[in-house]
């Protein structure tokens, strides 16, 4: 199974409806794919008391981290990196173990040029420290606004192709490191 992370806790997100795209494109491929909005995460974990005691309601997202076979995050750009909850996510997992040896793979997404390309080379610094086996393939929509239809779906054909074909890479990398 390949989790989809949805990189940001904003309410009707971008992120999310490509994080949808991404985990349709998996199942498309035949894989078990799993979403993880990061808005479903527990109001406790904000807490500073939660770096020494997780809230048992974080547990599940742990679990899931844990089970899965592959992380496919969708990275939005704020500020020129990625939000700042996903970064709280990360530090919320259990070190090493939850990240360690994990094929990994990333989609940025962003309002402007570039298409989150800092926000992912800075989420990556992250996952290699934390030992994670990284996919070389990245995509990268720059404009978000302008590449969705009113349906939240990629209105041009050329990056649906280009998303189907990282995330059929990335399947087949994941299966070759399990």
């Amino acid at each position: 199974m390949i989790t989809v992370v949805a990189g940001t806790n904003r309410p009707g997100s971008n992120t999310l409806k490509v994080a949808h795209l991404a985990s349709e494109a998996l199942q498309k491929v035949g894989e078990e794919a799993s979403l993880l909005d990061l808005a479903d995460l527990p109001q406790e974990i904000y807490a500073g008391s939660s770096y020494a005691s997780k809230p048992p309601e974080f547990e599940i997202f742990q679990e899931k981290m844990l089970a899965t076979d592959g992380i496919l995050t969708v990275v939005p750009e704020y500020n020129g990196s990625y939000p700042g909850v996903l970064k709280h996510f990360i530090d919320m997992l259990r070190f090493p173990e939850s990240l360690y040896e994990k094929p990994a793979a990333f989609i940025g997404i962003a309002a402007g040029p570039w298409g989150a390309l800092r926000a992912v080379e800075h989420l990556e610094m992250v996952f290699q420290y934390r030992h994670a086996h990284l996919f070389g393939r990245r995509v990268f929509l720059p404009g978000i606004s302008q590449l969705l239809d009113e349906e939240g779906r990629l209105a041009d054909p050329a990056l649906e192709e280009r998303l189907h074909e990282m995330v059929t890479g990335f399947a087949a990398f994941c299966r070759r490191l399990l």
